[in-house]
C-alpha cells in the first residue's frame, strides 16, 4: 500500500485527473504494486525552494511497506520516477528531489487495524 505525496510549486492548473492516473500507474509499475493499493497526493502552488531557486520544482515522497528498504531498489525505482516527472512536467532533473522511506506493516492503518494483521 505504498503513499506517493507530490509537493511543488507549480500552479493546480498543471495537475489534471489524467496525470493523477499516470502518476499512480508509473509508481505502481516502478514499485512493482498494483494500482488499487496506491494512494496519490498532490499538492500544487506551494511555495518552494530547491538548490537556492524558486524555479518550477518537484519533491516526491514515496513511502511504502518492503519495496524501498534498499539503495538498490531504489535506484531503479528513481530512473522510473525522474523519467515519468522530467516528461510530463517539462522539468530537469535537478528542479525534482525524491524521498524514499521504508515503512513497516505496523506503521500502516487499514480496516479498522494495521497491516501487520492483514
Amino acid at each position: 500500500m505504498p503513499f506517493i505525496e507530490l509537493q511543488t510549486n507549480l500552479p493546480a492548473s498543471s495537475f489534471s485527473e489524467d496525470f493523477l492516473k499516470k502518476l499512480c500507474s508509473t509508481t505502481a509499475a516502478a514499485l512493482d504494486k498494483p494500482k488499487d493499493r496506491m494512494n496519490v497526493v498532490v499538492k500544487p502552488g506551494l511555495p518552494m525552494l530547491i538548490a537556492d531557486s524558486c524555479s518550477p520544482c518537484v519533491m516526491l515522497s514515496v513511502s511504502a511497506i518492503s519495496v524501498t528498504d534498499t539503495a538498490d531498489k531504489n535506484k531503479e525505482h528513481s530512473a522510473k520516477i525522474f523519467e515519468f516527472l522530467t516528461r510530463e512536467l517539462s522539468l530537469t532533473e535537478d528542479r525534482i528531489v525524491i524521498l524514499f522511506h521504508a515503512l513497516q506493516p505496523h506503521q500502516v492503518g487499514k480496516k479498522g487495524t494495521v497491516m501487520s494483521f492483514l
